[in-house]
């Protein structure tokens, strides 16, 4: 596949300053040294791994944490689910900043801090300094995907469709396992695995320092901090259907990511923090081969598919728990992570192409308010039950149990529903909105004449677009998308 780069040039920036890609280019042969154009893709693409690596390195060391610092599961839920709210925070604020501002400017200021959050977790000595770091962990989480995720569309559209698609899943999987390992092999547990991920971010601010801008600076940076979200009367039902199914996947992510070490150790009889990543690494590791897998596969069969499997494999994961055996569970997570990929993707590409292109920001939005809402809230209530309820192993079946009831839900919502409803759009249109926002562009440059009409039609044509205006957020749009990728943020 031949490598094509693509700028976006909105007509309102067009208009406003004609000039802008020239300057833009005159400034870029003015620095001294610029990063290869090949190495600009993979560099973003570890962005991404490496912040959801970040996110997820916490995860085997929460057993540590508890028992040096004598808190309640009640705590470690907690410190999971305020990363979650940051993270949606962040991409309903700033998600669409890096289209005004350009993507560099965005992404040395997210990694600056992600780089600063490390020290906070390398030197926390107690809860609320943990708590304070995931708190930042997630704002700079949230606005730096919004960037990449537009950053890898810019540079190669049906390539970056794809390292969206993969690499937040693919880091949340090696952060899980690498901590892990780390934790476990090598001293001082507490601090090492921070320090090697600082030192990461730092080489990857250097990259993005010298790397060329992608992105054409336009107006009204301020007016994007705005959240956008909305839901169209005609859409209400499809979004509704779609509900039981985004909050049973993300709840799942949410149990695994807080609860799950605690489960498994207790099933192994052991604390090892390998053992505590390797749930997380199957469960994100399965549901990135089911993204890949079923790119191309109708949206109603992916849904279908993927709430299938999800109940099949938390009802495994209950029979583990039942014969206390650690195999029977992981094989349990491994068929439950494939219906969590297969089912957060469905059920966005079942409500998405039902929407306008002026509409479907605003829609991503809102039903990314229920899903992050599901991935910090009900591992919360997991972590109040297993104290104040019936233990780690009765509450533990407590959750199972909803999660398969809401799955069970969504596949029923889904056989009620017209076929003709779920007419899916063009995979890659549906998981990146990459082509989404080019073919909302490519109509607004249409109306104002721009030269590159031509060749954004056809992406807008693609995208089934019948708006005559650009969308209220297209940037917002994919850096949704791109977090949604992921099976769990932490």
């Amino acid at each position: 596949m031949s490598s094509q780069r693509l700028t976006y040039e909105p007509a309102r920036a067009a208009s406003a300053a004609g000039a802008g890609p020239r300057h833009a280019a005159e400034r870029q042969r003015g620095r001294r040294f610029q990063l290869p154009a090949g190495a600009a893709f993979p560099l973003q693409a570890s962005i991404t791994v490496f912040f959801l690596a970040g996110s997820a390195a916490p995860t085997p060391l929460y057993g540590l944490y508890q028992r040096e610092w004598g808190f309640s599961p009640i705590t470690t839920t907690i410190v999971f689910g305020v990363y979650a709210l940051a993270v949606l925070v962040a991409l309903l604020i700033v998600g669409s900043l890096s289209d005004h501002i350009g993507r560099r400017p965005v992404l040395l200021a997210a990694i600056a801090v992600q780089a600063a959050t490390m020290l906070l977790f390398a030197t926390a000595d107690n809860v609320p300094a943990l708590l304070a770091a995931r708190v930042v962990q997630g704002l700079a989480t949230g606005a730096a995907v919004g960037a990449v995720g537009a950053g890898l569309v810019d540079l190669h559209r049906s390539r970056g469709t794809l390292a969206n698609a993969v690499a937040p899943v693919t880091g949340t999987a090696t952060g899980a396992i690498g901590a892990g390992l780390l934790v476990q092999y090598l001293p001082d547990p507490a601090h090492l695995v921070y320090l090697v991920l600082l030192g990461i971010f730092v080489v990857q601010w250097i990259g993005v320092a010298l790397m060329a801008e992608s992105a054409t600076p336009k107006p009204g940076a301020l007016a994007a901090l705005r959240p956008r979200i909305s839901v169209p009367a005609a859409l209400r039902g499809p979004v509704l259907a779609a509900i039981p199914a985004l909050i049973a996947v993300w709840s799942l992510g949410s149990f695994y990511g807080s609860l799950g070490p605690a489960l498994i150790g207790r099933l192994a009889g052991s604390q090892s923090a390998v053992l505590g990543g390797l749930a997380l690494f199957v469960l994100a590791g399965a549901g990135a081969v089911a993204v890949v897998v079923l790119r191309a596969a109708p949206a109603r069969l992916v849904m279908l598919l993927g709430m299938t499997t999800l109940l099949a494999g938390v009802g495994v994961t209950l029979l583990a728990i039942a014969v206390s055996s650690v195999g029977v569970f992981l094989a349990g997570t491994a068929v439950a992570g494939v219906g969590f990929g297969a089912g957060f993707q469905g059920a966005i590409r079942t409500v998405l192409p039902l929407a306008a292109a002026h509409e479907r920001a605003g829609v991503l939005s809102a039903l990314f308010v229920v899903s992050y809402l599901g991935l910090g809230l009900p591992g919360v209530i997991a972590g109040y039950l297993v104290v104040h309820g019936g233990g780690l192993l009765a509450s533990t079946r407590e959750y199972a149990v909803a999660v398969m009831i809401l799955a069970a839900l969504a596949i029923l919502g889904l056989a009620r529903r017209p076929r003709r409803q779920s007419a899916v759009a063009p995979p890659a249109e549906s998981l990146t909105a990459g082509r989404i926002a080019a073919g909302s562009r490519a109509a607004g440059s249409r109306a104002a004449g721009s030269r590159a009409a031509g060749s954004r039609a056809a992406g807008s044509r693609a995208a089934g677009s019948r708006a005559a205006g650009p969308g209220p957020a297209p940037e917002l749009s994919r850096a949704l998308v791109t977090c949604a990728a992921a099976a769990a943020d932490d």
